[in-house]
């Protein structure tokens, strides 16, 4: 099996074990713990999780080690998920080829569910006795920062629907509200290496940020030219409501050139690294080439 898929595998049994954990007894169907199973065990690409254990394995970290930050980051990212769908924020109706949680359950308990995966997020990682105190405290940092700028980038977002916007506006929106958790996601790998140098997390950080960004313009393409199928949601959702994007201010051809070269810049520079850079060079061409 590839190891990447190892990763997903993992990090779906550590998420579906720790829930189950929290309220073993809940067996009432509109429990908040069914509900947040509901978006969490969905599906997706897990690929936050999955950078974690990348970087964390390029240092030598025991993978026991990392599954409670690898999951505390998709526990973050599914609550902004539930959130960002809710009609007050984003207004869609499907994710993950499914119905969005508000959808079945009701704004209200979508909310709760997202409010409840967010404190778990800090929980799962607090009870975590493989981790000394020293880290512990390092990562509920950033984490925390990690929330609190997405918020801020969804505030933003929300902020600018029919303004004209240009795309510095744009670039700081979205390396808040999408570069943020994967910056985290990068530097919970490092983090929990005691040991790493200065310059190794100035690389993963600069490499963090440039793969965050491209991303965020690459999803923007996505949601162009991917039929509602494979995406997953609904296409052109964006255009729909008139929210800028970067093939609305670059134009498509830009927009992919844009992406491209980000990742390229973020593959240039972990060549820097002082291990074996070819794990996380293979992921970053796979994200290069997704389709949904």
């Amino acid at each position: 099996m590839e190891i990447l898929e190892v990763y997903r595998e993992r990090v779906n049994s550590y998420l579906e074990n720790y829930l189950s954990s929290i309220s073993p007894d809940n067996s009432y169907q509109s429990g908040l713990n069914h509900i947040m199973k509901y978006s969490v065990l969905a599906g997706g690409k897990r690929f936050r999780p999955i950078l974690t254990y990348t970087i964390a394995n390029l240092f030598g970290i025991d993978i026991q080690k990392v599954d409670s930050s690898a999951c505390a980051i998709e526990l973050i990212h599914i609550y902004s998920l539930i959130h960002d769908d809710l009609p007050a924020m984003d207004d869609d109706d499907m994710r993950h080829n499914q119905p969005s949680s508000h959808k079945v359950y009701g704004e209200a308990q979508a909310i709760l569910a997202g409010d409840g995966l967010q404190a778990l997020a800090f929980e799962v990682i607090s009870s975590d006795d493989l981790i000394d105190s020293v880290t512990k405290v390092r990562l509920l940092n950033l984490l925390s920062l990690s929330a609190f700028k997405m918020a801020e980038g969804q505030s933003i977002d929300l902020s600018i629907i029919s303004k004209d916007v240009d795309i510095e506006l744009l670039n700081n929106l979205h390396k808040k509200k999408t570069g943020s958790l994967l910056n985290c996601s990068v530097m919970f790998g490092a983090i929990l290496n005691p040991i790493i140098s200065k310059k190794d997390l100035s690389i993963l950080d600069s490499f963090s940020n440039h793969i965050g960004l491209a991303y965020q313009v690459q999803d923007d393409v996505l949601d162009v030219i991917t039929s509602d199928e494979v995406l997953g949601k609904r296409q052109n959702s964006d255009s729909e409501k008139n929210k800028p994007s970067y093939p609305s201010i670059l134009g498509l051809d830009e927009s992919v050139k844009k992406y491209e070269g980000l990742y390229q810049i973020a593959l240039d520079e972990i060549a820097f690294l002082s291990v074996d850079e070819k794990p996380l060079k293979d992921l970053t061409f796979k994200l290069m080439k997704r389709s949904f």
